[in-house]
Formats: C-alpha cells, structure tokens, sequence
C-alpha cells in the first residue's frame, strides 16, 4: 500500500540534509534521505451515511475533517 493520504494527496518527499561545513567545502557529506508522511490510520462514523468508514489520513486532513466536518470533507475529496 502506497504511503498517500486519501483526503490530501500527500506522499513523501526526497529531500537532503546541509551542513554549514557543505557552504566552505562545496562538498554534500550528508546525502539525501525520504521524508514521510505522519499518516494515521482512522476509522470514521459518518452520521449521513450511518456507517464507519475506515482512512489512511495525514494529520493535517484530520484538522481539516475537525475544522470543515467529516462528511464535507469527504465529499470534496471524492471519497463519498
């Protein structure tokens, strides 16, 4: 299963370290590395619908269902 929030979309990124020593040297010794998402795995009781549904959200789409509602948010995305 791919690492992808089901509201948001977002997935890892590739991205490297830098040292202050990197700017004197011209030299990367630290490499890349990939950062993941903080995916959560959430079951969800939609009123509308009277059933659970169970997601693999990012923490920032589980604000957002706080902030908007679950159903709306599920809506826009597609997911319902």
């Amino acid at each position: 299963m791919a690492r992808v929030c089901a509201i948001t979309g977002s997935k890892s990124q590739v991205g490297g370290g830098y040292s202050n020593r990197t700017r004197a040297t011209k030299f990367n010794p630290t490499g890349k590395r990939r950062r993941q998402v903080n995916l959560q795995k959430k079951t969800l009781f939609i009123p509308e619908l009277g059933k659970k549904i169970t997601l693999t959200v990012s923490t920032k789409a589980i604000r957002t269902m706080q902030k908007r509602g679950a159903f709306t948010t599920l809506k826009k995305a597609g997911l319902v």
